[in-house]
């Protein structure tokens, strides 16, 4: 590993790609295992979290490592495609070790970790060497002093710890999509997890559970206090949070709904009143609509709206008022391509596709794939028997439906 750094800081390490000898990507570095010694000797580094393709994460001995350089990290050989489980000897440095507690053994200085740095020895082993630690703020100051500290004169890293933070860890986790947020979540030690979700505020938690497998999502939810439960649940979007509340208990859930505002409520228990395998049960009630005197302007505006999907903001749906579902009668879509050719102060309505047939609430996911496939499209208007519009039904609901229960735990090989 002639080329390599001599030291290298694992939160910096996070995120870097990982190529295989033909110089392919293989995937992304998550964490790094270690070994701890009872000795106080520095810990062994056993090897690296590798995220490959489908967010299935891998193990990588560092003796197949060859470079970690440029903000990239070199392997040798074929990477072992099995999904990697951590053994009760190993311990991962991002999940488990920062936010810990610890002290100085010399000069008595002590913070929480934000930082380890590992480094080749003699033997050419990978050691932890160096811990970053922050004290805490003092009076105005908002972060502490930070200091990096030789391994042997930490104190408290070696032990288990009742009340761990979770600071520093949210701050890597801010930095990843909530797909890979949630992936990181659902591999952690169950304590862990719960200290980062406690930390974590409800928009960015709410974004993280509509992508974590649904069993993780009714134990996190189910461990909240009630009002902050239906909090995260107001923040998530109506269909996936009507997913979730029907996989809670009926009390559980009649208490959730009680506690949620009464508008985010209606929309979930409308969702909720349709059959879960059809087009009522997994579309969104929130696309885009607009009355039919908006402006192109005022409609690509709207598809700017970085909180929706690509699929969501391919469509502008033009009704009458009332313009919340059940909107008065839906009189067509536009479609984001033909909004761009358009003058920005022209009509919406003058751009309208009228001729697309709409879906039926009742109709299959069969069926909905079905349409969606005929007709090329990455989502459809679904109404009801006068015409009004009841919500959408974009590709990534369907394929949420279609994919095998289970799916974001499953292999998927590159």
């Amino acid at each position: 590993m002639s080329t390599s750094p001599s030291r290298v800081f694992v939160a910096r390490l996070v995120g870097m790609p990982i190529f295989d000898p033909r110089g392919d990507q293989v995937g992304k570095v998550r964490d790094v295992v270690v070994t701890l010694r009872t000795d106080g000797r520095q810990p062994r580094v056993l090897g690296l979290v590798v995220e490959v393709l489908g967010r299935r994460r891998v193990f990588v001995p560092m003796t197949r490592v060859i470079s970690i350089d440029s903000g990239q990290v070199h392997t040798t050989g074929l990477v072992n495609m099995r999904r990697f489980e951590q053994r009760a000897t190993e311990t991962l440095v991002m999940g488990e070790m920062l936010d810990r507690a610890v002290t100085a053994r010399a000069s008595a200085v002590a913070g929480t970790v934000y930082d380890v740095a590992m480094e080749q020895a003699r033997t050419r082993d990978w050691v932890l060497s160096r811990v970053a630690i922050q004290e805490p703020g003092k009076g105005l100051r908002r972060r502490g002093q930070s200091h990096i500290i030789e391994w042997s004169d930490v104190l408290g890293l070696t032990q288990g710890q009742a009340a761990q933070g979770a600071e520093h860890l949210i701050a890597s986790l801010a930095e990843m999509r909530p797909a890979d947020a949630a992936n990181a979540i659902h591999d952690l030690p169950r304590e862990r997890r719960s200290a980062v979700v406690a930390a974590m505020n409800d928009e960015r938690l709410a974004d993280v559970l509509e992508e974590l497998p649904e069993e993780d999502q009714v134990e996190i939810l189910e461990h909240l206090d009630s009002e902050r439960a239906a909090d995260v649940l107001e923040e998530m979007s109506p269909d996936d949070a009507a997913d979730l509340i029907a996989d809670l208990s009926p009390e559980t859930a009649a208490t959730l709904l009680e506690l949620m505002e009464p508008d985010e409520a209606e929309d979930v228990k409308r969702l909720m009143s349709y059959a879960e395998e059809t087009a009522g049960g997994m579309m969104t009630v929130e696309p885009v609509i607009l009355g039919p005197d908006a402006t192109i302007a005022d409609a690509l505006a709207h598809v700017r709206n970085p909180d929706l999907t690509p699929a969501l903001a391919a469509l502008v749906y033009v009704c009458r008022a009332p313009l919340e579902p059940p909107t008065g009668r839906l009189l067509g879509v536009a479609h984001i391509q033909r909004l761009l050719r358009e003058p920005p102060s022209t009509l919406v309505a003058a751009a309208l596709d009228d001729s697309l047939s709409p879906l039926r609430p009742e109709m299959s996911i069969q069926e909905v794939a079905a349409h969606l496939a005929t007709y090329n499209l990455v989502a459809a208007p679904v109404v009801d028997e006068e015409h009004r519009l009841l919500g959408a039904v974009s590709v990534d609901d369907l394929l949420d439906h279609m994919l095998p229960s289970g799916w974001r735990d499953q292999a998927v090989r590159p």
